[in-house]
């Protein structure tokens, strides 16, 4: 007898080597899979040797593919939404579907994987006892400076989503309203070449109008008021001292510089001409 009608299926979000031993039995078990893109999807079912009718259920047909979803479950038929990486319904349509689903009195549960944006916050060093998740901002410039307006005075850790095209118009619009903030920006988890940069949104900018940004991005951004929560180690040190202690964990010059900077919340130059200035009078 079947426990559920729907499931919610958390898949990979780049090394297929994460998908849970129950996502993949509720798949194979499921009589349907809605995808958001089922290229993607087949890609995924057939490393699992898994072969199941699919839906395409994505933002411009939610609605009709809702109905004909909940037709089939009324059949008797059991059914599985997965997004083409990660949590399904998260800065996703799938919120709907559910929220059809519920309203049909079908039942659904969750079968929990991996989230990008979960993964990226424990990665990026910031603040994770409290956390505010925006997703993508508008693409509309109006709607999305209205919006980062809201959010300029809240102390939690903010979280964003980005494409590839936009990550330095976002940015530059972050540093415009939040201002220079400790900011870690992650992209590709869990593939390849995944990459995790912790410094300053005006650094974050910088290195990024200099390296063509690739792959999906999750952009961690300090809370308004983080810094100020509870004293920091080198809030006694003297700029140069800053520098020298992450020179003695082993990191460069440069890195050190980078790394005090991103501790201060301003421009590495600033750190940098201070250190240039004292290695100048001790000679």
């Amino acid at each position: 007898m079947k426990e559920f009608d729907f499931y919610i299926v958390g898949t990979p979000i780049g090394n297929l080597g994460d998908i849970s031993a129950r996502a993949v039995e509720t798949l194979r078990t499921v009589d349907f899979i809605a995808a958001e893109d089922t290229r993607n999807t087949l890609k995924l079912l057939n490393h699992f040797g898994i072969k199941k009718p699919m839906i395409s259920y994505f933002e411009h047909n939610k609605r009709r593919r809702g109905e004909e979803i909940i037709a089939l479950i009324k059949e008797g038929k059991t059914g599985a939404l997965v997004s083409d990486a990660g949590m399904p319904a998260i800065s996703d349509p799938g919120q709907e579907l559910v929220a059809q689903l519920y309203d049909e009195g079908i039942s659904v549960t969750a079968v929990p994987g991996p989230s990008a944006f979960t993964t990226a916050l424990v990665l990026s060093g910031l603040d994770t006892s409290r956390f505010t998740f925006e997703g993508f901002l508008s693409t509309t410039k109006k709607n999305r400076l209205a919006r980062l307006e809201k959010l300029k005075d809240i102390d939690s850790t903010l979280i964003f989503y980005e494409g590839p095209t936009k990550v330095c118009t976002t940015l530059a619009d972050l540093l415009n309203i939040l201002g220079d903030r400790r900011c870690a920006v992650v992209r590709e988890l869990t593939k390849l070449y995944e990459q995790v940069r912790r410094s300053t949104i005006s650094d974050q900018l910088e290195y990024f109008e200099q390296n063509e940004p690739r792959g999906e991005f999750v952009i961690i951004v300090e809370g308004q008021s983080t810094a100020l929560q509870q004293p920091q180690f080198w809030e006694k040190l003297s700029i140069f001292d800053h520098v020298e202690h992450y020179i003695k964990t082993g990191e460069t010059k440069k890195e050190a510089i980078k790394h005090t900077a991103a501790d201060r919340g301003v421009p590495k130059s600033l750190i940098y001409n201070a250190v240039m200035k004292k290695e100048n009078q001790d000679r």
